[in-house]
């Protein structure tokens, strides 16, 4: 304990040297030999100085040791109120990274409180795909720099879904026990830029690879229930789970939308080679897709006969200029192509594609199929709109059809077809393809929600 605080080793050493004294002393005067009584006061007087000096360097000890504990406290108290303050987030994590300590900047940057990371691994705020980019980066860093890295950029996840971009420097904690470090998130406009850079990467990557998947999904006449068609589904394959819409959206906001569409396009195209021939195929274009001047040529090339296809059109926003839209879709419409309406209902903008298009087949969206069995509401407008429908020479189909009783209903209504999951999934399987062509009419409920 006397070498723990400082001047503790000189005050061993008088302790020690106090103790000779008073030894030879006692042995002086107890040995029976003549010692002069000035010999004797000597002694005395500087055993009493030694008293003294202890008494000075121990306090001088204390002193120092109860100073250093005081800077102690204070560094630590600055170090609490950098964690607490700053806008930086602070945090460490384990080898297994999981979370051992978070500021309370989690809070304003991630929408956690501290309490609730700590102890949970770093998937809460990082998707797996940003986590393996992070480590590639930080492990690219440590090694040109050693065991720490600065101005990693990483995407991080809100507690509400969305992206935060983040900036991280950090370093290994000892005997690799883990890492620890700050974060900032980026500014507005490297952010922007950094995110469109990295859609453009992931759909630039797509459109080489040409890995988009197919999915049809059937199309049933009513009321016999014979398969009459089939949807033509884009499926991406990425471990996010993020469907096509998702990735159409992202390729429009880099302007990679229209290629988006034809790579899906194509591979749809070469898919329906292995359907049974007496089904048509509805592909999904926006208007803008359909003003291409290379899609005459590609559907022209496709093994489909022109009055197999179906054109439908997905877009809800309303188009600015309908007359170069009809000019580009009149002449495949009289090679026999057909031109499909989307999502019928669900807004303003398909209604005015209806009146402006004068569409073969118009699709009511899910919105307003789905409890049309006990919605008066719903059924007047369904009826409404198989009238409107026959007007215009149109067919309809009821889309996302998922109970007996929705599809009782729209077949009560008079509408010409049904498609939904109650009468088929969408399926990337030609296995599954090949089957339809076998469906025999008027199949049971249970038969239909099987397939």
């Amino acid at each position: 304990m006397i070498r723990s605080f400082p001047g503790g080793r000189l005050l061993l050493v008088v302790l020690c040297l106090q103790g000779a004294f008073a030894i030879g002393i006692a042995a002086a005067l107890g040995s029976g030999t003549d010692v002069s009584r000035e010999a004797v006061v000597v002694l005395v007087s500087l055993a009493a100085s030694l008293i003294v000096v202890t008494f000075f360097v121990a306090l001088k000890g204390i002193r120092d040791n109860h100073a250093e504990r005081s800077r102690a406290r204070s560094a630590y108290a600055l170090i609490e109120t950098v964690a607490e303050t700053s806008q930086e987030w602070l945090w460490a994590v384990d080898a297994e990274g999981t979370f051992l300590f978070s500021s309370r900047a989690s809070k304003a940057l991630l929408g956690y409180d501290p309490a609730e990371l700590v102890g949970q691994p770093c998937q809460m705020v990082l998707d797996l795909e940003d986590l393996a980019s992070a480590r590639r980066s930080v492990a690219a860093a440590m090694d040109s720099h050693g065991s720490g890295w600065d101005g990693v950029v990483m995407v991080c996840r809100h507690r509400n879904g969305a992206p935060v971009w983040m900036e991280a420097s950090g370093r290994a904690r000892p005997a690799g026990t883990g890492f620890e470090g700050t974060s900032r998130p980026l500014p507005p406009q490297s952010a922007r830029e950094l995110l469109k850079q990295r859609i453009t990467d992931q759909v630039e990557a797509t459109l080489r690879g040409r890995v988009i998947l197919t999915a049809f999904q059937p199309i049933y006449r009513l009321p016999d229930r014979e398969i009459i068609g089939v949807e033509a589904l884009a499926r991406f394959p990425s471990e996010d789970g993020k469907g096509a819409e998702h990735w159409f959206n992202e390729a429009n906001t880099v302007g990679l939308g229209g290629e988006l569409e034809f790579v899906a396009l194509e591979a749809a195209l070469n898919a329906a080679g292995r359907l049974p021939a007496g089904l048509y195929v509805a592909l999904n274009l926006s208007p803008q897709t359909c003003l291409d001047p290379r899609l005459p040529g590609l559907l022209e090339k496709a093994a489909l006969r022109e009055d197999r296809i179906v054109l439908e059109l997905t877009e809800n926003l309303a188009v600015a200029e309908y007359a170069p839209l009809t000019a580009a879709l009149a002449p495949l419409r009289r090679r026999g192509l057909r031109l499909a309406i989307d999502d019928a209902g669900s807004g303003y903008a398909s209604m005015r594609h209806i009146l402006q298009l004068r569409p073969d087949i118009i699709k009511l969206d899910r919105a307003l199929i789905a409890g049309i069995d006990h919605d008066p509401a719903r059924q007047a407008l369904g009826a409404a709109m198989v009238d409107f429908a026959k007007q215009i020479g149109a067919t309809i189909i009821a889309e996302g059809i998922e109970n007996p009783e929705e599809l009782a209903a729209v077949t009560a209504l008079g509408m010409n077809a049904g498609q939904g999951y109650f009468l088929g999934r969408p399926t990337i399987r030609p296995a599954d393809w090949q089957a339809w062509r076998h469906v025999p009419r008027n199949d049971s409920d249970e038969t239909a929600h099987t397939r």
